[in-house]
């Protein structure tokens, strides 16, 4: 199958996209709920092959497949690793039918204007070259809002498509990640700016450039539908921002055609100490209400 048989997969089937791609400051955090203490490691290389085989528990359990997951996103380490014999990317599109994505941001600046950009990246042009090698899909990049702060707003926003525009132009489609803290006091009126400086993105792209976005689940409804709609939009995913599962899926499922790209939501409850039919009975059950949350 085809980039072009990806592309059409991303834009119209059912399903939602599994993030994979807790880095280093996350990851200790992302062991602990699995139920994987410190000890468990002496050094970055051993935590890192300890969460891989936590990934590969997930992505080789027989719940996990393209019948319900488009996508996921893997971290570089992950990608440079394999899983089964065979390199992570290949296994997840040849194996699952699951489309792979990779992180390209390198974590977030300090605050300014109530919002955090993209620290600098000047070895991106190798990455994407390495991705697209690796039979990589698209990409994945963060920044955080923090206030309705419309200089932050557009600083997130004119940074995530600059770098956007570099992404489509190796050949990758770009998920363009401007995440609105949930816990921002004025979530509403960020979301606003936010929703106002997208669109304005949106239509200054040629016709050939197609992205995707992921966005934080919105206090208003359907806020996000005209970003859905537009035609240099591959998909809208929502990332869960912290929310529990139950929340998150209930705000989902008000969204129309916002489907989920969970990361804590989607391993909530897995534990390394389960049995593999426990495990895969819990996988499942996670992947069953992700799935119909985004089904509206």
């Amino acid at each position: 199958m085809s980039r072009q048989d990806q592309l059409e997969k991303i834009k119209s089937a059912p399903g939602f996209i599994a993030a994979l791609d807790q880095s280093g400051g996350s990851t200790p955090k992302a062991l602990g709920l699995y139920g994987i203490t410190p000890d468990a490691w002496s050094s970055d290389a051993e935590m890192f092959d300890v969460v891989h085989a936590m990934r590969t528990r997930i992505m080789t359990s027989p719940s996990f497949n393209g019948d319900r997951i488009l996508g996921a996103i893997l971290f570089e380490n992950t990608m440079d690793r394999e899983v089964e014999g065979q390199t992570t990317a290949s296994y997840l599109w040849d194996v699952k039918n699951v489309i792979p994505f990779l992180k390209v941001d390198k974590g977030l600046a300090d605050e300014v204007d109530g919002a955090q950009v993209m620290n600098p990246n000047p070895g991106l042009g190798e990455l994407l070259e390495k991705a697209s090698a690796a039979g990589i899909f698209g990409t994945k990049m963060r920044s955080v809002i923090k206030k309705a702060n419309a200089a932050g707003v557009s600083a997130v926003v004119d940074q995530q498509f600059e770098v956007g525009r570099q992404i489509v132009a190796a050949g990758l489609v770009p998920i363009i990640e401007p995440e609105v803290d949930i816990h921002c006091a004025e979530k509403a009126a960020a979301e606003d700016l936010l929703h106002d400086a997208i669109m304005g993105q949106l239509n200054s792209l040629g016709a050939d450039e197609v992205v995707m976005l992921k966005l934080t689940l919105p206090e208003k409804d359907n806020l996000y539908a005209d970003c859905v709609a537009h035609p240099n939009v591959a998909r809208v995913v929502a990332l869960s921002g912290g929310y529990p599962r139950d929340e998150a899926n209930d705000r989902l499922s008000r969204q129309n055609g916002m489907v989920a790209s969970f990361s804590r939501a989607l391993s909530e409850g897995l534990n390394a100490q389960q049995s593999g039919e426990d495990f895969d009975g819990t996988l499942d059950s996670s992947l069953t209400s992700i799935c119909s949350a985004s089904a509206t």
